[in-house]
C-alpha cells in the first residue's frame, strides 16, 4: 500500500504506453480519489488533439472529463492551453493550424494552476515521447514540469516492451517512476495474469491497480480498483 501519497496530496504526471489506453480514465481516478478526501484538486491536459468547437469554446473529450471530476474549477486556457481540432500527432495538428506549441507557456499555465490547488494531476498526451514541436516532446514536458510519473500500460498484445521502454525513456529523464497501472484494453487477451506478473516483475516500482474493461468510464469505478491507494 502506498501510505504516504494517502495521507497527503500528491501531484503526478500520467502517461502511458500509447494512445487510447486508459490515460484519461486513470487520471480521473486518481483526481477522484484526492477530491473524496477533501483535498483541493485540479487537472490538466496541456496539450490535446481532436477538439470541436461548441458555442464560444473549444472543447475535448478528455479534458472535458478532467475537468468535471477536479475540486479546482480553473479557465480552460490555463489547464488546457493548446486545444486542437485535427485528431493528429501534437506536433502536426498544431502545423496543420499554423501553432508552435511554446514549452514556456505550457509551464507558465501549470505554475498557475499549481498556485490555486493542494495538488495537480497532469495528463501526458499519446505515449511518453510523443513529439509537440521539432525540437521539445513530451518527455521533455514531464521533465519540465518536475512531477512523479504514474504509467498506464494498455493491456493487449505487445504490452510488456511497450511498458519496458517506456520506464527506461522515464528513468532515462531523471523522473521518479510512482507506479503502474494494469488498464485492460483487451478483455480477450491471452495470458492476461501472466502478462501483469512479467510486466510486474520487471518494473521496479508498485503496481496502483489493475482497472478492467468498464463498460462505461466511470472515476469513481476505475478509482476502486486502484488497490495501492484504497486497501487498508
Amino acid at each position: 500500500m502506498l501510505t504516504d501519497p494517502v495521507q497527503r496530496p500528491f501531484s503526478c504526471f500520467v502517461t502511458g504506453t500509447d494512445t487510447e489506453i486508459g490515460k484519461t480514465l486513470v487520471a480521473c481516478a486518481l483526481v477522484h480519489l484526492q477530491v473524496q478526501r477533501g483535498w483541493r484538486v485540479a487537472a490538466m491536459k496541456p496539450v490535446a488533439a481532436g477538439a470541436v468547437r461548441q458555442g464560444d469554446r473549444w472543447c475535448n473529450e478528455d479534458a472535458d472529463a478532467l475537468a468535471k471530476v477536479a475540486s479546482v474549477v480553473l479557465p480552460s486556457q490555463d489547464t488546457s492551453p493548446y486545444l486542437f481540432s485535427t485528431p493528429a500527432a501534437p506536433h502536426l495538428a498544431a502545423a496543420a493550424q499554423q501553432v508552435q506549441i511554446d514549452p514556456a507557456c505550457i509551464l507558465q499555465s501549470f505554475e498557475r494552476v499549481r498556485s490555486q490547488a493542494q495538488a495537480v494531476v497532469v495528463e501526458g498526451v499519446g505515449g511518453f515521447c510523443v513529439p509537440l514541436n521539432e525540437h521539445y516532446d513530451t518527455a521533455d514536458m514531464a521533465r519540465d514540469l518536475r512531477l512523479p510519473v504514474v504509467l498506464v500500460v494498455g493491456m493487449r498484445l505487445g504490452c510488456i516492451s511497450q511498458a519496458l521502454l517506456s520506464v527506461e525513456a522515464i528513468r532515462a529523464r531523471g523522473l521518479p517512476l510512482l507506479g503502474w497501472v494494469a488498464n485492460v484494453v483487451d478483455p480477450h487477451m491471452l495470458f492476461l495474469e501472466e502478462n501483469i506478473q512479467s510486466i510486474a516483475q520487471r518494473i521496479h516500482a508498485p503496481m496502483l491497480g489493475c482497472i478492467p474493461r468498464l463498460a462505461q468510464p466511470d472515476p469513481a469505478m476505475a478509482a476502486s480498483y486502484l488497490t495501492a491507494f484504497t486497501s487498508d
